[in-house]
């Protein structure tokens, strides 16, 4: 189960300390996902230049890859940057976008992990299946499973690579291995918001940037992006609204809110 007042903590501490979240992350994310960290509290930094990207991982407190938009200059950047932070014993988050749809795309995931050593990996069911299942196919960037049909896969990863990894979906989970918990909270509206799961690793990154606890950092962000989710949605017609209600409830939540609205 959460620890209600763990996750107030964290949130708090991201509030106070506004630790620096690299993100090596796709065009199409960069917007949004910045605009969430400054919202939460969060300070984020989008850089992928080879000549920079090593030392700007290791003056962030985490370092988020995104693999959205690869090209053979972006790739080399992401593993320079991944294997600076890693032997530095900081932390890399990995989201995984679109594995599966290519081979390009899941060779490359591979690789991070391999190299990097990720952390923590947070996908959608379909891109976790497939880090797990060569024969599942994403269908692009969008998931064609539920979250429920992921959970052991995401287990099996989780114990192959050492990661903590989570599933976003209708419920979220989160496993490391052994034990797996879940977020009950969000809304229907959200995946139709482009780069809302790519903003869900960057606060993952937030979280885990004042948290040594990985597994409880990775939880305490998903509870924040679910509950976010369903309170924006309360006063939004659709998901364009719901895009900029989402941002305003992350600066404008309370921790007791947060506390008392997260399900599991």
């Amino acid at each position: 189960m959460i620890n209600k007042d763990r996750l107030k903590e964290n949130f708090r501490a991201v509030r106070v300390n506004s630790p620096l979240v690299h993100n090596i992350t796709n065009y199409v994310a960069m917007n949004f996902s910045a605009n969430a960290l400054l919202a939460a509290g969060a300070s984020p930094v989008m850089a992928h230049a080879a000549d920079e990207v090593a030392e700007m991982a290791m003056i962030a407190g985490a370092l988020v890859i995104n693999i959205g938009t690869l090209d053979a200059e972006w790739v080399a950047s992401m593993l320079k940057a991944g294997k600076a932070k890693h032997e530095a014993g900081g932390v890399v988050i990995l989201d995984p976008v679109g594995v599966g749809a290519t081979a390009y795309r899941t060779e490359t995931a591979w690789r991070i992990i391999e190299e990097c050593h990720p952390d923590i990996i947070r996908g959608n069911a379909s891109e976790i299946m497939a880090l797990i299942n060569a024969d599942i196919k994403s269908k692009g960037v969008d998931s064609s499973c539920s979250s429920d049909d992921a959970v052991e896969s995401a287990k099996k990863l989780a114990v192959r690579t050492g990661s903590i990894v989570v599933i976003s979906g209708e419920t979220d989970y989160v496993t490391d291995g052994s034990r797996v918990e879940t977020i009950a909270n969000g809304s229907r509206m959200m995946p139709r918001v482009t780069a809302m799961g790519c903003t869900a690793s960057s606060m993952v990154g937030a979280f885990a940037a004042v948290n040594p606890d990985m597994f409880e950092a990775s939880l305490n962000a998903m509870a924040l992006m679910g509950v976010a989710g369903e309170i924006a949605a309360l006063n939004s017609a659709g998901p364009g609204s719901l895009l900029a209600n989402f941002v305003d409830t992350l600066y404008n939540i309370t921790e007791e809110e947060l506390a008392q609205t997260v399900r599991q």
